[in-house]
């Protein structure tokens, strides 16, 4: 029998066109979850994974499946309904899972044949056995199981188009920020898959630059801190050589031996959620644990460096709190703190969280025209209506913030710090070149298109960005 598994294509999402720029290729990550599924499907399965982040498919000109895989994050889900229609509309059977398919299983149900919720380690076997019998349910409902068994992903199906390879290391998150449906979705309980499973699966990734895609790469209590510890040793004692990158959480600054570790390891590069510049942020949002560690990161981001690490940092535009020229203080903050490179999103309710059924009960989410409107989901847009800040507003505060940041001025100096700290001048040049560019041309592109969408009203009189 015949499967097909598909990661759907967003096309407001500009940096998934590969081909357009080499440096896209840099932000294009595996689907990991699909690499997964195929490692559980059995071998009387002949199973073939496209992803259309990497090339665009005519579904039309290949052999008739048997069934249809479908994942997708929100802001891919109306792709996935639509590649859904296309298949269904010549007989083939269609099962959707991912995070969209958990959070929205209604909404899903009616483009799909069979949803599957959550993880799909414990139920894929009865998915696959029941299709070839004729007797899908529409609904498998996944469960958050011990990692223990959960298989090593086939990175043979998708080995090309990438610049950098995918590793889970664990799955949950002890943390509850009220704009991240991770908890939802995986649990709140930190689970880590088996050390000698990782060292196989690293050395099987073809790519010479890993992410590691785990939501906490170190988690939050000693006894986390220490299981990283141990891989990170056991990756040293494997004697591959790789390079990767992780997201952490601030306290991966704490710890001297992780940090040698890490560097002895390979890790070049973290990823680290500031979120917000102020404890009234923090506070907002539910990242006490950010709260703690707020006057201590410019010299935890010191540490880092000293170990060879850079630093990328993440802030939230369209708190309650944000006002105007709040683009240009989170400029600053990072400019202080001395990170290599800052990453802006705006507050964006996606199902599932906290923040969604907030928002939703005070009739504060605008772009609701589903499903096509999920589309601009991808934490790029303005989607709701924000307290003290227009759709407009929130975008000119982040072209001002990454006008200061991304400066020519501020690139050079970064890559000089790079330098001098015997660190990562090339993916510091590399990563600020992108990100301005990114912003001042490709963002912008999309704004304007977003600008021009039918239906869309002011939201005041001077700004014209608020859907009816």
């Amino acid at each position: 029998m015949l499967l097909y598994l598909i990661n759907p294509y967003n096309p407001m999402v500009s940096v998934v066109k590969s081909k357009q720029n080499r440096w896209n290729r840099y932000t294009v990550w595996k689907p990991l979850g699909l690499l997964v599924v195929a490692a559980l499907t059995p071998t009387d399965w002949e199973t073939e994974i496209f992803d259309e982040n990497v090339e665009r498919k005519d579904y039309s000109g290949l052999p008739v499946p048997d069934l249809i895989g479908i994942t997708a994050f929100t802001s891919q889900a109306d792709r996935a309904y639509a590649l859904a229609k296309e298949f269904k509309s010549r007989g083939v059977t269609v099962v959707m899972g991912g995070i969209h398919a958990t959070m929205c299983p209604e909404e899903a149900s009616r483009y799909v044949d069979s949803i599957v919720t959550g993880e799909a380690e414990k139920v894929w076997a009865d998915v696959l056995a029941d299709t070839a019998t004729g007797r899908l349910k529409p609904l498998y409902s996944g469960t958050h199981g011990s990692l223990s068994k959960s298989p090593i992903p086939r990175h043979d199906l998708l080995a090309h188009g990438y610049r950098f390879g995918s590793l889970q290391t664990t799955r949950g998150c002890p943390l509850s920020c009220n704009f991240c449906s991770v908890t939802a979705f995986n649990g709140r309980h930190y689970r880590h898959r088996p050390i000698p499973d990782l060292i196989k699966e690293y050395a099987l990734i073809r790519e010479k630059l890993v992410l590691v895609v785990d939501d906490n790469f170190i988690g939050t209590r000693k006894e986390h801190i220490e299981r990283t510890k141990n891989l990170l040793r056991a990756i040293i004692v494997s004697g591959i050589k790789k390079k990767w990158i992780a997201q952490v959480t601030l306290n991966f600054g704490d710890d001297e031996e992780l940090l040698s570790l890490a560097a002895k390891a390979g890790c070049i590069g973290v990823f680290v959620g500031f979120e917000s510049v102020s404890s009234a942020g923090l506070k907002e949002i539910h990242k006490q644990f950010n709260i703690r560690k707020l006057a201590g990161i410019k010299p935890a981001v010191k540490r880092i460096h000293r170990h060879g690490i850079s630093v990328v940092g993440s802030f939230i535009i369209g708190l309650d709190i944000d006002k105007k020229h709040v683009g240009k203080d989170i400029a600053f903050a990072a400019q202080l703190y001395g990170i290599d490179a800052l990453n802006v999103m705006f507050l964006t309710p996606l199902p599932g969280t906290v923040l969604w059924e907030e928002m939703r009960s005070s009739h504060r989410i605008i772009l609701n025209k589903y499903p096509g409107d999920w589309m601009y989901y991808t934490l790029t847009f303005p989607v709701a209506r924000y307290n003290h800040l227009s759709w407009s507003e929130m975008i000119a505060e982040k072209d001002d913030c990454y006008r200061s940041f991304y400066s020519y001025g501020g690139i050079l100096r970064r890559i000089w710090a790079n330098i001098l700290q015997l660190r990562n001048p090339l993916v510091t040049f590399v990563s600020n070149l992108w990100y301005r560019r990114n912003t001042l041309r490709l963002d912008r592109e999309a704004y304007e298109m977003f600008d021009t969408k039918p239906g869309l009203v002011p939201q005041s009189q001077s700004d014209s960005h608020r859907r009816t």
